[in-house]
């Protein structure tokens, strides 16, 4: 990084710093244990190497809280490509430039993406974002006022002959999407808010951009589509009084997305093992991504900053994929452009992704294999779990992808994902999962962060050692 982005990243940290104002005071129960001590929910006392309290008594889930607060609260959704996942690019590779990483953002491109936000006169409930998708089909760079009106299905008897100027809430049904925006416009409304079907819990149906093929021209004027956790607050405030919204739409082309990768700095040749902590930064369309993937991405920010002290043999690199969302392109990319005399150096990578939610069932801390088999990664965190006193707690091999392990192990890099979800099954995520309800107060859990920093901190340093 050359001083003028060393500069840059700075300054963007001080005007996040000063952006947050109160909202960075959120406060959760910290984790209270010694490094010595039984841990909360482990089946007994650890057992560990003075290897693992090196690590265990230096990681702090509450220092790893304040990125977490600039990322969650500061930046908000960080969409692949958006200025707001540079934001957070700059802001992870100042930090990581500052713990004395070599650091480089590899660029790459992405889709453009279509986003919308919602915002009201008197206000909209503060413990949900209001970001949400607009369709690439309809009025984009625009700006529209007006009353709110539940059209319900949007059919001909579903809302009143004057609608004009009215911003319609409808719920959104594949088969009729077309159809209800051009009785929309028709009668001159302002905008379309779609709205999702509620999954069956405890899913929850993500904001989108909806897409409108059949139209013969580009509706003019915006379609949005918001999350269901909006959907059922819009609907509230509107039962409750007169709501009046302002929404707005961009488009946002011709996009490029970052990994940030760094470092160990070395005298010697670039040619010994390497061993990489690794999660991703980005997030989907409206959500804070407290958990997903912020906390990933703040425990290998807290990892940085400790293992940068402790002697290792390997040389220790921490990645920050952008656009993973999107499916998995930072990693692959990254992945692609490594000769294979560079994939053979690496030992293993610990990829983490949604590491503390708060979600009470999560009490699975799942060990996620690509191929389902076992590798350097999982059986390191498998051992550092039985020094933990974590062994019931912590799940077999088990296959699955969806994350950027995957593309390590696409191309026989030893690598494996980690996670905190419900016992039955890897499929189990929390509610807040994807949605604008993905914040630090309804998600994170700082017991289950410090857990995660002690888990893959000691496997990865006794990988690196």
């Amino acid at each position: 990084m050359d001083t003028e982005s060393r500069r840059s990243s700075v300054s963007r940290r001080r005007m996040l710093t000063v952006a947050l104002g109160g909202a960075a005071t959120v406060a959760l129960p910290a984790p209270a244990w010694a490094a010595t001590e039984q841990r909360p929910g482990a089946a007994q006392p650890p057992a560990l190497t003075g290897h693992d309290i090196d690590v265990a008594k230096r990681v702090s889930a509450e220092r790893a809280l304040d990125h977490l607060k600039v990322l969650s609260i500061g930046i908000g959704p960080r969409i692949g490509g958006t200025r707001s996942e540079r934001v957070a690019a700059g802001y992870i590779a100042g930090v990581l430039d500052k713990y004395g990483y070599d650091v480089d953002l590899q660029p790459f491109p992405v889709a453009d993406k279509f986003l919308a936000q919602l915002s009201s006169p008197r206000g909209l409930p503060t413990d949900l974002n209001w970001q949400c998708g607009a369709s690439p089909h309809a009025a984009l760079d625009t700006k529209v006022r007006g009353d709110v009106l539940d059209a319900k299905l949007g059919g001909e008897a579903d809302y009143p002959a004057d609608v004009r100027g009215k911003i319609l809430l409808i719920d959104y049904v594949a088969a009729t999407r077309e159809t209800v925006v051009n009785l929309a416009v028709a009668r001159k409304a302002a905008a379309v808010i779609f709205l999702p079907a509620d999954l069956v819990e405890p899913r929850r149906a993500s904001a989108f951009s909806p897409q409108l093929p059949g139209l013969a021209t580009p509706a003019p004027i915006p379609v949005v589509g918001v999350a269901q956790a909006q959907k059922h607050r819009l609907r509230a405030l509107l039962a409750a009084r007169k709501l009046s919204l302002t929404l707005s739409t961009a488009a946002h082309r011709g996009l490029t997305s970052n990994n940030v990768i760094a470092g160990q700095r070395r005298r010697e040749p670039a040619t010994g093992p390497v061993v990489m902590v690794s999660a991703h930064y980005d997030t989907v369309i409206g959500a804070p991504g407290a958990n997903d993937d912020g906390s990933g991405t703040v425990l290998c920010l807290e990892l940085a900053r400790v293992l940068r002290k402790l002697p290792t043999t390997a040389q220790l690199k921490f990645a920050l994929w952008g656009s993973e969302e999107q499916g998995l392109i930072g990693s692959r990319y990254y992945v692609a452009q490594l000769p294979q005399a560079e994939r053979d150096r690496i030992l293993a990578v610990y990829q983490n992704d949604m590491v503390a939610t708060s979600w009470d069932p999560a009490t699975r801390y799942w060990v996620l294999s690509f191929d389902g088999l076992a590798n350097r990664a999982t059986d390191e965190v498998t051992a550092a779990a039985a020094r933990l006193g974590y062994t019931p707690r912590i799940s077999p091999v088990t296959l699955r992808g969806s994350s950027d392990h995957q593309s390590f192990q696409e191309a026989g890099i030893a690598a494996a994902n980690f996670s905190w979800r419900g016992e039955e099954s890897p499929a189990l995520l929390e509610p807040p999962y994807h949605s604008p309800e993905d914040t630090i107060a309804k998600n994170i859990s700082l017991e289950r962060l410090q857990v995660s920093l002690e888990l893959i901190g000691s496997a990865a340093y006794a990988t690196a050692r």
